[in-house]
């Protein structure tokens, strides 16, 4: 039976790695929906803002069904950065899918396939299921064992007796070899406070107890300490976990056809994709959890980055998905103007059908001005730890008006690296300058290429 422990931490050099949006915590909104010019790692983008605040509110309300939201700008404008602040508006515990629009071109699996398994990632089921449990320090144990049934020189555990404590009681109980196996494996002796699910034998250590010998003599210890169980030993307990409709398939497809097994005693290739069987049958549970208050719904976000790579059969898919009742909000970015359909002869606004135009919310990001782009480097330096002078802020400044802010962020990390291998503390002008000399922008990249054309290689 399986079994869930938590390793102990051991102190250690952390690796941290600082995604382009990690500073995103909302969409930065006063009270009244207005944007604030700096607030919750957004900067500037006032009217892409204020509009997708109320997006949210219309997704908050239930309001925003059989639609869908297109965020349009120039590259680099923070479209992906609007979307992650939609995700975090809608609260912690919602689900938020990020892909591009070449990924569902897959020589394996349809495209229908992944699109649906990815919006199905996006909703999130968060289950309250009451249960009867055993909880409570460990005080006395004593584990009987038998010969190995095909080793007799081999001892494995039969039984085990177990006395659990709690405030109001001490109860013993007597439980069989696969409880007994799992004390063993998670190394679990007296004085620690464990939890065994009465109907499945599921053993969990939930740590030290604070009134146990153990507790008050490590007093230098990595072993979580918690204090004594309140109530009885039996006792029901209310269980909250959050599983995404894809995990729910997934848990579903496994156990009606047997998964591995079947394909290693079979050989029957295991399946890539999921029934449809599989996944009405998960709804109706679904459902049915949802009428009799045991299981919420939350709705997540996905959002398809480049999305004008996607053709007619996926656009027509998505349209069809928006108008089911298990849907997350479906965000396309494009940095498209009118183009060409993919798969087909048509020229449309953003690569898009005009039927899944007519149906959308659009927001449009514009370019950031020399302050916004300033306060934004000032944003990420924060988040990568860096300190940066101001003539050196001011030089990356000039080269993100000139250039882009994704290429100013990108001269900020190695600015700062070049200033660790120099052995100062502080980013200088002077590290910008190098850096900028070492590394080209797309107008130097293709000067450069142009002045190499005839020595380059072509098909």
């Amino acid at each position: 039976m399986a079994s869930i422990r938590e390793l102990p931490t051991r102190p250690a050099t952390r690796f941290e790695r600082i995604g382009a949006h990690t500073h995103i915590n909302g969409l930065g909104l006063d009270e009244n929906l207005k944007a604030v010019k700096i607030k919750d790692g957004m900067v500037g983008q006032e009217r892409a803002r204020e509009a997708a605040g109320l997006v949210v509110q219309m997704i908050k309300e239930g309001k925003l069904s059989g639609k869908t939201v297109i965020l349009a700008g120039p590259p680099g404008t923070g479209k992906t950065a609007i979307a992650v602040a939609i995700s975090k508006e809608l609260g912690p515990n919602v689900p938020f899918i990020q892909m591009s629009g070449s990924e569902v071109y897959s020589s394996e699996r349809k495209k229908t396939e992944i699109l649906i398994e990815a919006i199905r990632k996006c909703i999130g089921v968060e289950i309250h299921e009451m249960r009867k449990v055993y909880e409570g320090e460990l005080t006395g144990m004593d584990i009987r064992t038998a010969p190995h049934p095909y080793n007799p020189y081999q001892k494995v555990p039969e039984s085990i007796r177990l006395t659990l404590k709690s405030q109001d009681e001490e109860k013993t109980i007597e439980a069989g070899s696969t409880i007994a196996q799992q004390i063993i494996q998670q190394n679990i002796s007296e004085g620690y406070v464990i939890q065994i699910d009465a109907e499945t034998g599921r053993v969990v250590n939930l740590g030290i107890s604070m009134e146990s010998t153990k507790g008050k003599t490590y007093d230098i210890d990595v072993r979580k300490k918690i204090p004594l169980p309140p109530g009885k030993v039996l006792k029901e307990k209310e269980f909250v976990y959050t599983l995404t409709l894809a995990d729910m398939d997934e848990i579903n497809a496994r156990q009606r056809f047997g998964g591995g097994i079947f394909s290693m005693f079979f050989g029957g290739a295991e399946t890539k994709e999921i029934d449809t069987e599989v996944r009405t049958a998960v709804d109706e549970g679904v459902k049915k959890m949802v009428d009799e208050a045991k299981a919420f719904i939350h709705p997540g976000v996905l959002f398809v980055d480049d999305s004008h790579l996607l053709d007619l059969e996926a656009f027509s898919f998505l349209g069809r998905a928006i108008e089911s009742e298990l849907v997350p909000i479906i965000i396309l970015a494009t940095n498209r103007g009118v183009t060409t359909i993919r798969g087909t002869d048509v020229k449309s606004p953003m690569g898009f059908p005009l039927d899944l135009v007519d149906r959308s919310v659009i927001i449009g990001t514009e370019e950031y001005d020399a302050d916004s782009i300033r306060e934004i480097l000032q944003i990420r330096s924060k988040e990568e730890k860096v300190n940066i002078r101001k003539n050196a802020l001011e030089k990356l400044t000039e080269v993100g008006v000139k250039t882009s802010l994704r290429y100013a962020v990108q001269l900020l990390s190695l600015a700062a690296q070049n200033a660790k291998g120099a052995k100062r503390k502080d980013v200088t002008a002077e590290d910008v300058e190098r850096v900028s000399k070492l590394f080209m922008d797309i107008k130097e990249a293709t000067q450069h290429l142009k002045k190499y054309e005839e020595k380059m290689m072509f098909h």
